[in-house]
């Protein structure tokens, strides 16, 4: 019984340290000194629709855990080590299905931004709401916006 309590226990704190990680709160603004650098400032070159990356494993693990904590509370002896097994593999399995699910469909915006300074870079996130070829912009945190 020590041994499946224990092994319950390593499980909800292994979810419990992932869901920690999916947290949606915002943290405190924080004031910067930005100078007029030339890696920061360009003309956007290229805009291309791409479709967003399926799964980032996050689903795989969290199914895994909970498929195991579940396949741990049938049988006992062999049996409940082959549940285990069976309901971690199962679980991983149906994780990263409902995880690539959720992301399919979703587009996001790839930029090439020919810098200032000569540098080419691609930015790519969700949104490119008023952002145009032509326009000059701003890289501020791996987002782009006009200048």
């Amino acid at each position: 019984m020590k041994r499946s309590t224990t092994l319950a226990a390593a499980l909800l704190a292994g979810v419990a340290a992932l869901s920690g990680c999916a947290s949606n709160q915002t943290q405190p603004q924080q004031i910067r000194y930005i100078s007029n650098d030339s890696s920061t400032y360009g003309t956007i070159d290229q805009i291309t629709i791409v479709q967003a990356r399926g799964s980032s494993g996050v689903g795989a693990v969290t199914g895994g855990l909970i498929g195991g904590l579940l396949g741990n509370q049938v049988g006992s002896g062999g049996g409940r080590t082959a549940a285990t097994v069976a309901g971690a593999v199962g679980g991983a399995v149906v994780g990263n299905n409902v995880e690539s699910n959720r992301n399919a469909g979703k587009q996001e915006y790839q930029i090439s931004v020919r810098m200032d300074n000569g540098d080419t870079r691609i930015i790519q996130q969700d949104s490119a709401y008023d952002l145009r070829v032509g326009n000059r912009v701003r890289l501020i945190d791996g987002r782009l916006y006009r200048y």
